[in-house]
């Protein structure tokens, strides 16, 4: 009885060692410096958006969809997907695209992640999971209010408005920061980011964290557009920036680590001086 109850005590070790040494390895990444390049990141964006948006803003659209002469002049496609997709009660779909935005899908992303990586007998690579999807959906959003800023393009509801009634508006700083949609940036970039980290860790529940996060990016781009807050361009513009922005932070600077005996796959990113003479040379993994 003794020796059995040995030997299964002994299995269950060897197995549990087992499955520490098939969890995926944690991702590449740099604590303090990744943390500093987010909260730097985070910093900028929230302090732009809240606290310098009156000075950063322009007070008149750059980008008016207008003539000199002040006829119309929005494409067609801007048009016809705004009539098609604007709500009776744009101020519902503003409220629903926040909910979306900023409570469903970090549910959604950060928490699938989680669950993935739990899954994946890995609880060890949640922190850092979690810091590459801040991480890179931060430097998104920093992108995008930079050229939110520069550009200057009229929002939809504010077009339509009679010129003496532009600056009544709830928001006036906010009247000309169509482009690109913030909203679109943020959750395409965390829905990718999250799903990438998933996929380069090879979780088997990174296809439903890919499925769960583009479902909900999507809708929150539509509701920006029936909120009569942005046009079909800005909207596409948004996720495709926020997509590809967010694949190449991880892919190119946290792969998985080797682990002991084993090669890391994938695509990785370095500096260094140039064996051809002074310079900077890059070398890569791809």
């Amino acid at each position: 009885m003794r020796f059995a109850l040995l030997i299964a005590l002994v299995g269950t070790a060897s197995v549990a060692r087992a499955q520490a040494n098939d969890a995926p390895p944690p991702l590449k990444v740099n604590v303090p410096l990744d943390l500093t390049i987010t909260g730097v990141g985070a910093a900028a964006w929230l302090s732009s958006e809240l606290l310098f948006k009156k000075q950063l803003a322009p007070a008149t659209c750059r980008w008016c969809d207008r003539d000199a002469a002040g006829n119309d002049t929005l494409n067609a496609f801007d048009r016809n997907i705004r009539d098609d997709l604007v709500w009776s009660n744009p101020h519902t779909a503003d409220v629903l695209s926040n909910v979306a935005a900023f409570g469903l899908l970090p549910a959604v992303t950060l928490g699938g992640t989680a669950l993935a990586a739990h899954d994946a007998g890995a609880n060890a690579n949640i922190g850092k999971d979690l810091l590459v999807v801040g991480e890179a959906t931060i430097l998104a959003q920093d992108v995008n209010q930079v050229v939110k800023f520069a550009v200057g393009r009229e929002r939809p509801f504010v077009h339509r408005l009679p010129e003496a009634q532009k600056a009544l508006t709830a928001q006036p700083d906010d009247n000309n920061l169509s482009f690109f949609s913030g909203h679109t940036t943020w959750a395409f970039s965390m829905a990718t980011a999250a799903g990438t980290v998933c996929s380069m860790h090879g979780y088997k529940f990174a296809p439903w964290v890919w499925a769960g996060g583009l479902t909900v990016a999507t809708g929150t781009a539509l509701l920006r557009i029936g909120a009569d807050k942005h046009y079909a361009t800005d909207v596409i513009t948004g996720a495709l920036v926020g997509t590809a922005f967010v694949i190449g932070v991880p892919r190119l600077f946290h792969q998985p680590e080797a682990l002991p005996g084993k090669t890391a796959q994938g695509m990785a990113l370095s500096l260094g001086p140039s064996p051809a003479g002074p310079g900077i040379g890059i070398s890569g993994q791809f």
